[in-house]
């Protein structure tokens, strides 16, 4: 059977203040784990919260982030189709999937934590031993996800995610809503992150497994992949 991949994206388009500061889907993100699962021929649906269009992080379409893997997605009509039309939680069916994948951009902040669709679908992969994945701020759509048993799905579990660090070198420390990594912690959840910034820095425990920044989806990825094929 073919394994499919779940990819989950923003509605979001700006921080609080619209007018000043866009924001949205890190493109990168998601076209360096759309590579790596393609290139291990799994088939990849995009999800959002609402369903529908995706925002672009400007940010995330300029040098050193847009790179040759997020060019060749951006110039795909196709594939910025598929940006256009995401599917909403109500139209996935969770036993389709083998694994959901948390893209970031900070939009996710404000969008991903208390979708109740998106915990389901979360939780159903999950308890039927599926792999749970984010990259970046994308770990924030596992903040508030709780098990059956009513237990959050992070305590007690290793991961990463952007560093709080990173967000005071990106110097977006004082537009962020929250600070994600505390938030994270908070949860019961055993945060690690790398001892340099902005390194590819992947960690894996069990069927849940997260990159903490951008340059950490190809690696987070290959590591998904990795636990897909050992299943």
């Amino acid at each position: 059977m073919t394994t499919r991949i779940l990819h989950v994206v923003t509605n979001v388009g700006h921080y609080d203040d619209p007018s000043e500061h866009p924001t949205g889907l890190w493109l990168s993100e998601l076209a360096h784990a759309w590579e790596v699962f393609a290139e291990h021929g799994f088939e990849q649906t995009l999800v959002s919260p609402k369903g529908g269009a995706v925002p672009l992080e400007p940010r995330s379409l300029s040098f050193p982030n847009y790179d040759r893997v997020a060019k060749a997605w951006h110039s795909d009509p196709a594939k910025m189709g598929l940006l256009e039309s995401t599917a909403s939680p109500d139209q996935i069916d969770s036993a389709e999937y083998d694994a959901i994948y948390f893209t970031g951009g900070h939009a996710v902040m404000y969008d991903f934590p208390d979708s109740e669709g998106l915990q389901r679908i979360t939780r159903e992969i999950w308890e039927r031993g599926g792999v749970v994945s984010s990259v970046c701020h994308g770990y924030c759509g596992l903040l508030n996800t709780r098990l059956s048993d009513g237990t959050l799905l992070v305590a007690g579990k290793h991961l990463t995610g952007f560093a709080w660090q990173e967000e005071v070198l990106a110097r977006v420390d004082k537009l962020v809503p929250y600070n994600a990594e505390e938030e994270m912690k908070s949860r019961g959840a055993l945060y690690q992150k790398a001892l340099l910034p902005f390194v590819s820095y992947a960690v894996v425990d069990g069927n849940l497994v997260t990159g903490q920044n951008p340059g950490s989806a190809k690696e987070t990825a290959q590591k998904v992949s990795a636990r897909l094929r050992s299943a």
